[in-house]
């Protein structure tokens, strides 16, 4: 079962993700900051993380970027959440190695397809193609 953690400050955004996500049939862990995220990518080592920008400790770009820069969770999908929509956040966002941004409010089922589309399109996945020997 695929797993992912979702690291986002607001109680209700958390809850309510983490019963989206679960009814879906994933495996779910939740951090409700930046360092927390950090800590939970390290030790559970989620396929994708929904990942929100405006949160304590460190921002969703703080944690993403370190997470680049760190050979154990750097191939984690990240799914960039976040209620800053302006362009240069999301370009911000997508430099600092976010696979996909969404920007809040957005609808449930949207998410869920966004999902469905990283984990699909990811080297390793079920069903995507596999990368040509070097």
């Amino acid at each position: 079962m695929t797993s992912i953690l979702i690291a986002d400050d607001e109680p209700n955004i958390l809850i309510s993700l983490e019963y989206l996500m679960k009814r879906e049939g994933f495996t779910v862990h939740v951090a409700r900051d930046g360092q927390e995220a950090l800590d939970a990518l390290r030790r559970e080592k989620p396929r994708l993380v929904l990942l929100d920008v405006m949160m304590p400790r460190k921002t969703g770009f703080e944690v993403c970027q370190e997470m680049r820069a760190d050979e154990s969770i750097k191939d984690t999908l990240v799914l960039m959440l976040t209620a800053k929509g302006r362009e240069t956040d999301v370009a911000k966002g997508l430099g600092v190695g976010a696979d996909a941004y969404m920007t809040k409010p957005f609808a449930t089922k949207d998410l869920v397809a966004k999902v469905r589309e990283l984990l699909a399109a990811a080297p390793g996945a079920p069903g995507a193609a596999a990368a040509p020997a070097a």
